[in-house]
């Protein structure tokens, strides 16, 4: 009998310890192959440059696994592309330029996409040139050539901008260019300007070598909101729930690498080609005012219905959008962070 009773437990615990190593490999794997974990695409604002290094690092510190996801992140070409790739389902979030939109939307080349979190709360957009041009002030750029990614905000933003800053639009020829060479044909000499957001003034220095002159459009238009997170009217509408999981989860690696931007550019250089250290770092330094609102009662990643109409207002009293647009059109303010 006792040598049954030792055979009996012997067995038991055996079983009992194959079953906490299949429940131990199991666990491991859905957190290390990302099964379980519902597949998400994300889009970058702009190439690969330190403004999007927040979307790396929540990934790396597995912001988005504890949200459930399992987060592929690709390279955006601005406003307009990211807009087009969303909404033909080929990724589910990514960041654009609030006034971008709304002249993508009230212009009606864009819709079925909704806002849903800010990234800044400040426009970034801006032309860059170099000293060595002898451009000083915005209406320096009549006569001069300047490149941009089709869709990007900093383009179609230019006429608006142009009037309020007495440019002479018609005298500025634009021509196309692509996220990751647009800074080399200003080095080049190729164009006397280029369209950047503020923090590319690091890089725009590092690539050309030269010192960096730039003209902020916020300069002019001060309640632009900067970059904003989207995702389809569809996926807003079908699954809020993981839409929220996901900003949250973004925002939470944003916050983390205005905190300790050059962990988070050294984590963008490992999942980059070509990814300058110093200057991602210092590109996120630079982000950090344009993030954090001036107002300390402003929560990370919310939106103010009233910024936005003036804005809308802002757009529609130089023509650029028509009438009749409201906030609630382009923003899902149940789903935003709150104030």
């Amino acid at each position: 009998m006792k040598r049954i009773t030792r055979t009996l437990t012997v067995a038991l615990l055996a079983t009992a310890m194959g079953l906490a190593s299949a429940c131990t490999s199991s666990d491991s794997k859905t957190g290390g192959d990302g099964e379980g974990l519902r597949k998400v695409t994300y889009l970058t604002s702009f190439g690969n440059f330190g403004r999007d290094a927040y979307a790396w690092l929540a990934k790396e510190k597995g912001y988005f696994a504890e949200a459930g996801l399992d987060v592929e992140i690709k390279q955006g070409q601005g406003t307009g592309g990211v807009i087009q790739t969303v909404v033909g389902g080929q990724a589910d979030f990514g960041p654009i330029d609030l006034t971008g939109g709304l002249l993508q939307m009230g212009g009606g080349q864009a819709k079925d996409f909704t806002v849903v979190a800010a990234i800044q709360q400040r426009t970034m957009a801006a032309i860059f040139t170099t000293e060595d041009k002898g451009i000083t002030r915005p209406q320096d750029l009549e006569g001069k050539k300047l490149a941009d990614t089709p869709g990007s905000v900093v383009r179609n933003l230019f006429p608006t901008y142009a009037k309020m800053a007495g440019i002479d639009a018609t005298k500025v020829t634009w021509v196309n260019g692509e996220a990751q060479t647009l800074m080399g044909t200003l080095a080049n000499g190729s164009v006397d300007g280029i369209g950047q957001f503020v923090v590319g003034k690091p890089t725009v220095e590092a690539v050309t070598k030269k010192k960096a002159v730039m003209f902020p459009y916020g300069d002019v238009m001060t309640d632009l909101y900067g970059n904003v997170l989207i995702t389809s009217t569809k996926i807003a509408k079908e699954d809020p729930e993981m839409v929220k999981a996901f900003s949250g989860a973004l925002l939470k690696g944003l916050e983390y690498s205005l905190e300790n931007p050059r962990e988070a550019a050294e984590i963008l250089a490992e999942n980059g080609e070509a990814v300058n250290v110093d200057s991602a770092t210092a590109e996120l330094e630079l982000m950090a005012s344009y993030v954090r609102a001036s107002n300390a009662g402003v929560t990370l990643g919310s939106l103010d219905a009233q910024r936005v109409a003036r804005s809308i207002a802002i757009l529609q009293g130089s023509g650029a959008i028509p009438d009749g647009m409201t906030p609630e059109q382009i923003i899902s303010f149940d789903l935003a962070p709150k104030s």
